[in-house]
C-alpha cells in the first residue's frame, strides 16, 4: 500500500478502517444499482425562448403547401384477401437465451410486458378479422391497452437495482463475475409507469392500423368522433398517440373529442374500476395473484438461483431476486431495446416465466379472482347501453353518471367507439363478457403448467392489447344483427354466452348476446363482490371471476 494512504488509514476509526478494507476488496463500482434520468429538451434550452418563434415559422405561415385532394377512405377487414398481423416488435431484440435459443420468440413469453402480436387461434381457425362472406360491418367497438411503458412504482426490478445499490453504499460492496459481471456498473435507467418510445410506437401504430381497417366509418359520423381514456399520464399519451396515429399529425388535433376521466380513489372509472373496488385492494384478494405465482416462482427459479449465485460475492440472491432479474429483461428491452439480464435465462425458464403472469393474471385480475367480473361489469354496462343506444338508469357499478349521463361526453351511437385502459381491466371485461372458451382448463396449478392450456396473459392483455367488438348485418344490410369479438385480431368463440351458437366466425345473433348481457348484469353483484365481507376459498377453484356460491347473499345477485 502507498505511505500515503497508510498514513491516512491510520487515522481512521477503527471500524471505518476496517469497512474501507472490506470495501476495497469488492469490484463493483459505487455507483452500480443507482438510478439514472435524462430529461429533455434540458432547462434553459437555448433556443427554446418564445423570441425564437420568429425564426421557425409554422407550415400554415410559411405556405407552397403542393397539391393537398384527398384520397378516399380505407376499410381493410372488408376488401382485403388476407390478414395482416402483427409479428414482430421492431425496434426492440429479440433476446438470446442462456442456452443460446437463438429462434425462440423470449418476446411472447412476458405476459402482459411482451408486445402485442397477432394471436393466431382461440379454437376458431377459419376465422379472422375479414369481414364473413355476405356480411356488411356496421359498428365497432375497440378497448386498447396503453402501450409499453416503465415498471410501476415500486416493482420487482427498481426494489432489485436497491438491493445492489445498498450494499454498495450502505454494504460493504460486492463483486459479481461471469455472466453477472455486467452488474459492477450496472445502473437502473428505467423511470416508472410512463410510456417508452417503443410504446409510444405501439399506440400511433394501432392507431394507423385500425384507420386502415375501420376508416370508411368516419363517413358515417355527422359530428365530432369522442373517444375516452383515463387521467394517467401514460393513458393520455397512448390514447394521443392513437389519435395522432388514426387522424394524422396535426388533424388529431381537431378532428375528434377526448374524454378524460379522473383515475383516482373515490372516482367512478369503468377503465379503471379498481378505484372504486375495496376487496381488490386488500392483501388477501387484491395481491392473490402474485401469491400463487411465487410458488410457481419457488419450483421454477431453483437452477437459475443455483448458477447465478456464485457469480456474485457480496450478495445473497434469492429467488425474489432473480424473479426480478428476469423481469427486468423485459422492462430493460420495452425501453431500451435491449438487456443484459435476458442471456442469464434458458428457454425452459422464459418458458416457465411466461405461466409466472399466467398465474398472477389468473389468480389475481382473471376468472379465478373474486372481483374480476364486477370489475368488467362496468363496462359491460356501457356497451349495453350503446348496442341498445338506452341511457344508463341504474349506476350500480364502476359507471361514471357525470359521464354517461351527458350524451355529449357518452353518445349513444357511433359508427367507432375507443375506450382506452389498463391490462388488469382488459382482462376482467372479457370475464365478465363470459368468454369462457378462454378459461376452459381452469383453476391452474401452481406446481406445473398443464397440458393443453387455453389461458395465456401474453394473448389477452399484453402491452397495446386491442378488444374489438364487430357489430355485422348478415346478410348485409343497414340493420345490424350480429356481433362477434376479436381479442389480439383472433376471433373469440361465444359458446359461453347464453343462446350464443357455435359458429365458425365466431358470429352471435345481436338481440340474443344483448339479452345474454342483461343476463349478465343481473348476475354480478358489484356491491357484494367489492365489497362484501368473505375470503377466498383453499383451494381457490373460482373459475367465473366471481365470489363461490356459498357466499353470495341469497338475494341481489346470483
Amino acid at each position: 500500500m502507498h505511505p500515503v494512504v497508510l498514513v491516512l488509514f491510520a487515522c481512521l476509526p477503527h471500524a471505518f478502517a476496517i469497512r474501507w478494507v472490506e470495501r476495497a476488496a469488492f469490484k463493483a463500482s459505487a455507483f452500480a444499482g443507482s438510478t439514472t434520468s435524462a430529461v429533455f429538451p434540458l432547462p434553459n434550452a437555448t433556443n427554446a425562448g418564445s423570441a425564437f418563434n420568429s425564426f421557425f415559422p409554422a407550415a400554415s405561415v410559411v405556405g407552397f403547401a403542393g397539391p393537398t385532394p384527398t384520397g378516399d377512405e380505407p376499410e381493410e377487414v372488408a376488401t382485403a384477401t388476407s390478414v395482416p398481423k402483427v409479428t414482430g416488435a421492431f425496434p426492440l431484440l429479440n433476446p438470446s437465451t442462456f442456452d443460446n435459443k437463438s429462434s425462440f420468440n423470449v418476446l411472447r413469453t412476458w405476459g402482459n410486458l411482451a408486445p402485442m402480436f397477432s394471436v393466431d387461434s382461440f379454437g376458431l381457425p377459419e376465422a379472422n378479422m375479414l369481414i364473413p362472406a355476405g356480411c356488411e360491418l356496421n359498428q365497432v367497438h375497440l378497448v386498447h391497452r396503453h402501450g409499453a411503458r416503465y415498471p410501476t412504482t415500486g416493482a420487482s426490478p427498481s426494489m432489485f437495482a436497491t438491493k445492489l445499490h445498498n450494499a454498495t453504499v450502505a454494504g460493504t460492496g460486492f463483486t459479481a463475475t461471469g455472466d453477472l459481471a455486467f452488474l459492477n456498473t450496472w445502473t437502473y435507467k428505467l423511470g416508472a409507469e410512463l410510456l417508452t418510445p417503443f410504446g409510444r410506437q405501439q399506440l400511433f401504430n394501432l392507431g394507423v392500423s385500425f384507420r386502415m381497417k375501420y376508416g370508411e366509418f368516419l363517413k358515417n359520423f355527422t359530428g365530432l368522433p369522442v373517444f375516452r381514456t383515463t387521467s394517467e399520464e401514460r393513458m393520455v399519451q397512448s390514447a394521443q398517440n392513437f389519435a395522432a396515429g388514426f387522424f394524422g399529425v396535426p388533424d388529431f388535433l381537431t378532428d375528434y373529442r377526448q374524454v378524460i376521466t379522473i383515475e383516482e380513489v373515490g372516482f367512478n372509472n369503468t377503465l379503471a374500476p379498481y378505484d372504486t373496488c375495496n376487496n381488490s385492494n386488500t392483501a388477501t384478494i387484491g395481491s392473490f395473484g402474485t401469491t400463487m405465482a411465487d410458488k410457481w416462482a419457488d419450483v421454477y427459479l431453483q437452477d437459475a438461483l443455483k448458477r447465478l449465485s456464485p457469480l456474485i460475492e457480496g450478495v445473497n440472491l434469492t429467488i425474489s431476486d432473480v424473479l426480478g432479474m428476469q423481469t427486468t429483461c423485459a422492462y430493460e428491452t420495452v425501453a431500451l431495446g435491449t438487456s443484459e439480464f435476458c442471456d442469464l435465462f434458458t428457454q425452459e425458464e422464459y418458458t416457465n416465466f411466461e405461466y409466472w403472469f399466467d398465474l398472477d393474471f389468473w389468480y389475481g385480475f382473471g376468472p379465478g379472482n373474486p372481483t374480476t367480473a364486477a370489475q368488467g361489469i362496468g363496462y359491460v354496462q356501457e356497451l349495453v347501453s350503446r348496442l341498445t343506444q338506452t341511457p344508463i338508469t341504474e349506476h350500480n357499478s364502476s359507471t361514471n353518471a357525470t359521464i354517461t349521463d351527458s350524451n355529449v361526453t357518452f353518445p349513444l351511437y357511433q359508427p367507432i367507439f375507443v375506450d382506452a385502459t389498463h391490462d388488469t381491466i382488459i382482462s376482467s371485461i372479457v370475464v365478465a363478457l363470459n368468454f369462457t372458451t378462454l378459461n376452459a382448463n381452469g383453476p391452474l396449478p401452481t406446481d406445473h403448467i398443464p397440458e393443453n392450456q387455453t389461458y395465456f396473459a401474453s394473448r389477452i392483455s399484453p402491452f397495446a392489447s386491442q378488444l374489438v367488438g364487430q357489430v355485422l348485418s348478415c346478410p348485409a344490410s343497414s340493420e345490424p344483427t350480429h356481433i362477434r369479438w376479436l381479442l389480439n385480431d383472433a376471433v373469440v368463440p361465444l359458446t359461453g354466452i347464453a343462446g350464443c351458437q357455435e359458429d365458425k366466425d365466431g358470429l352471435c345473433e345481436l338481440g340474443t348476446f344483448i339479452d345474454a348481457m342483461k343476463t349478465r348484469l343481473g348476475e354480478v353483484d358489484f356491491a357484494f363482490d367489492c365489497f362484501g365481507n368473505y375470503t377466498i376459498p383453499e383451494p381457490d377453484l373460482i373459475t367465473d371471476g366471481r365470489p363461490p356460491a356459498s357466499v353470495r347473499p341469497k338475494t341481489g345477485g346470483t
